[in-house]
C-alpha cells in the first residue's frame, strides 16, 4: 500500500465535530424534560416528542439558516401601479412557520385550557423552546397571534371572530378576507418614531365613524412587525384617550384595508422576520374596548409577549450551549479532548447553570398561565414576569458570546450557526420594553400591588432553609426593599437580585444538587464577577455530562 500523497492527505479532515443534527431537540435536553414534568406531567414530555424529533434534523437546521440568508423583500406596487404592499419571504420562512403553526405553537394553547386542558400553556411553552431553536425569527408572528387572544377578550363579538383562526393549527399565508382563511396570524403596532417604549405620547389619530366601534386611522407606527399578518392590534389617540384598535389587513368585504408598508427595518438581527414602518391615512379598525383604555385593554398581550421574551432568550441560551457542549466534546487540543479539560468544564458547567436556571423560570412562568383563577399564581405572574424579561434577556448576550468562543475561529464562522444566534440575542431585551422599563414595571408592581410582594416572598420561601446562601440573598433584596419609593437608580439591582432568587429557589427545589450549588455559590455567591468559568468547585462534570446533547 502506497502511502497518501501530501495532496491527498490535505482532503482528509479529522478533529472536526460532527454536525449537530438527528437528536431529539426536547428529550436530549433534561433540564428541560425536567420542568415539563415538573409544571406538566411526563405526558406533556410525550406529546412534544416530534416536534423534538423534527426540531433536531439536518432539515430544520438548513430551513432556519437559508431563512436568515434570504431576507424578505417588500413590494410597494404591482406591475399595474396599484399599491399592493406586499413582503414576499423564502420558501424556508414559509416551511418553518407552517411546522410552528401546525405544532400548536400560536394561539392554540388558549382554546385548549378552555378545553380542560390544566397543562396547555406548558406544553406550548416546552414546544416554543423547543422549536424555536431551529430559528428564532420565526418566533415574532407566532408568539404575537399567541399573545393577542388573552387582548381580544376585552370585547366577546371580536373574540369569537378571531381566536379560532388564531388558534388554528393550519398556516395560511396570504392577503385574504377572515371569511376565506383557515388559520389567521396576529400582530401589533405600538410604537412611533417620537415615543418609543412612551406610548402614550402616541400621536396618531382616531376618528369615529357613523358604524358604531369603528374608526379611521390616521398616523405612523415605527415598528410593527410580521406586516403580512391578518390583523394588528394598535394603538391610537381618540377624543376619549389613548385607545386600542383591531385593524385587519383585509376588510370584511374582501378590499384591503389602507395601510402603507413605508419600508423593512434594516435590522442586526432577527433578519429573516419582517419588521416593517406603517403610515395611516383612513385606515379602518375596530375598537377594542373602551376609549381612553388603550393600555390597559394591550397590557394583556404585553404580558403574554414578555413570556415569549424569556422563553425565546432561554430557547437561545439552550441551543448556544448545545453547540458549545457538542464542539468540545468531540475536539480534541493540548493532548486531549476539549470537554476533560477542567477549565473547559468549568466554562461549559457554568453555561449550563445559566440556560438551566433561565429554563427553570420560564417554564415556571408558563404553568403560572395554567392557573388562572389562582391569586398566587396571577400575582406571582405579575411581578415575576418583568423580573425575568430583565434578568433572562439581559444575560442572553453574555452567554451566547461565551458559548461562540468556546468553538473559537469555527463559532466566528457564519455556518457554524453561532452569528444568528449571537445577532439575535440582544433582541428579546429590547422587544416589550428595554431593560430600564421593565426594572421600572417592578417598582410599580412592588408600590402599588402589596400582593406581588407576598407572591413573591412566598415563591422564593418554598426553599428556605435548603441553602444558607439562598437564604442570605433573600434577606439582602429584603433589606434593600426597605424604601421601594426611593429605589429607582437601583432598579436594575433590585432586578436582577430578586429574578436570581427566584431562579435559586427553583434550582434548589428541583434541580440536581450538583447544579442548585453551583448557582447559589456563583450567582448568590459574595465573590461572584459575572465571568463565565468562574465555578469554584463542585461537580463540574457531572453539570456537563447533563447538558450535552446525545444524538
Amino acid at each position: 500500500m502506497t502511502e497518501p500523497s501530501s495532496r491527498e492527505s490535505l482532503r482528509v479532515v479529522d478533529n472536526q465535530p460532527p454536525p449537530l443534527a438527528g437528536h431529539n431537540v426536547v428529550t436530549s435536553d433534561v433540564a428541560l424534560t425536567e420542568a415539563l414534568t415538573h409544571h406538566g406531567s411526563a405526558d406533556v414530555v410525550e406529546d412534544l416528542m416530534l416536534l423534538g424529533l423534527e426540531a433536531g434534523t439536518a432539515e430544520a437546521r438548513e430551513h432556519g439558516m437559508l431563512a436568515n440568508r434570504h431576507h424578505p423583500e417588500l413590494t410597494p406596487y404591482d406591475r399595474y401601479g396599484n399599491r399592493i404592499d406586499e413582503v414576499a419571504f423564502h420558501p424556508s420562512w414559509h416551511w418553518l412557520m407552517e411546522r410552528g403553526v401546525g405544532h400548536g405553537l400560536a394561539a392554540t394553547a388558549w382554546e385548549l385550557q378552555e378545553g380542560g386542558d390544566p397543562h396547555a400553556h406548558v406544553r406550548r411553552a416546552g414546544g416554543f423552546f423547543a422549536w424555536s431553536q431551529t430559528e428564532p425569527g420565526h418566533g415574532c408572528p407566532i408568539s404575537m397571534t399567541y399573545a393577542a387572544v388573552p387582548a381580544l377578550r376585552a370585547d366577546d363579538a371580536i373574540a369569537k371572530e378571531w381566536t379560532p383562526l388564531l388558534a388554528s393549527r393550519r398556516y395560511d399565508p396570504g392577503v385574504r378576507a377572515r371569511s376565506d382563511k383557515v388559520g389567521a396570524l396576529a400582530g401589533m403596532g405600538m410604537t412611533e418614531k417620537q415615543g418609543g417604549s412612551d406610548v402614550r405620547s402616541n400621536v396618531t389619530e382616531a376618528r369615529a365613524t357613523s358604524e358604531d366601534g369603528f374608526y379611521t386611522l390616521h398616523g405612523h407606527k415605527w415598528f410593527t412587525s410580521a406586516p403580512m399578518n391578518d390583523m394588528f392590534l394598535v394603538l391610537a389617540q381618540t377624543e376619549g384617550g389613548l385607545s386600542c384598535f383591531v385593524v385587519p389587513r383585509v376588510l370584511a368585504d374582501g378590499t384591503r384595508n389602507q395601510l402603507d408598508v413605508v419600508r423593512l427595518k434594516d435590522k442586526l438581527g432577527n433578519r429573516s422576520n419582517a419588521s416593517s414602518e406603517l403610515e395611516f391615512d383612513g385606515t379602518i379598525g375596530q375598537r377594542l374596548g373602551d376609549e381612553g383604555r388603550g393600555v390597559r385593554t394591550i397590557i394583556d398581550m404585553v404580558a403574554a409577549t414578555r413570556l415569549d421574551c424569556v422563553l425565546g432568550s432561554a430557547s437561545l441560551m439552550r441551543r448556544a450551549l448545545a453547540e458549545a457542549s457538542w464542539h468540545v466534546t468531540h475536539r480534541s487540543a493540548f493532548g486531549g479532548r476539549l470537554v476533560d479539560k477542567p477549565l473547559m468544564q468549568n466554562v461549559i458547567a457554568d453555561l449550563a447553570v445559566e440556560s438551566e436556571a433561565a429554563t427553570a423560570l420560564a417554564l415556571r412562568l408558563a404553568a403560572a398561565v395554567d392557573r388562572p383563577g389562582d391569586v398566587h399564581e396571577a400575582a406571582l405572574r405579575r411581578i415575576a414576569l418583568p423580573l425575568a424579561k430583565f434578568w433572562v434577556c439581559k444575560r442572553t448576550p453574555f452567554m451566547v458570546a461565551e458559548a461562540l468562543e468556546c468553538l473559537g475561529g469555527n463559532g466566528y464562522v457564519e455556518e457554524s450557526g453561532l452569528p444568528l444566534l449571537f445577532r439575535e440575542s440582544p433582541l428579546n431585551s429590547i422587544w416589550e420594553g428595554s431593560g430600564n422599563v421593565n426594572a421600572l414595571d417592578v417598582l410599580r408592581a412592588l408600590t402599588r400591588e402589596p400582593e406581588v410582594l407576598a407572591a413573591w416572598i412566598t415563591e422564593v420561601g418554598l426553599a428556605r432553609g435548603s441553602d444558607h446562601r439562598l437564604d442570605r440573598a433573600i434577606d439582602d433584596t429584603l433589606a434593600l426593599l426597605g424604601d421601594v419609593a426611593g429605589l429607582e437608580v437601583a432598579a436594575r439591582r433590585l432586578a436582577g437580585q430578586m429574578a436570581a432568587c427566584l431562579q435559586g429557589s427553583l434550582l434548589v427545589r428541583f434541580a440536581p444538587a450538583e447544579v442548585a450549588d453551583a448557582f447559589c455559590s456563583s450567582r448568590l455567591g459574595t465573590t461572584y464577577n459575572g465571568t463565565f468559568g468562574t465555578l469554584a468547585g463542585g461537580d463540574l462534570r457531572a453539570i456537563v455530562d447533563r447538558t450535552t446533547p446525545v444524538l
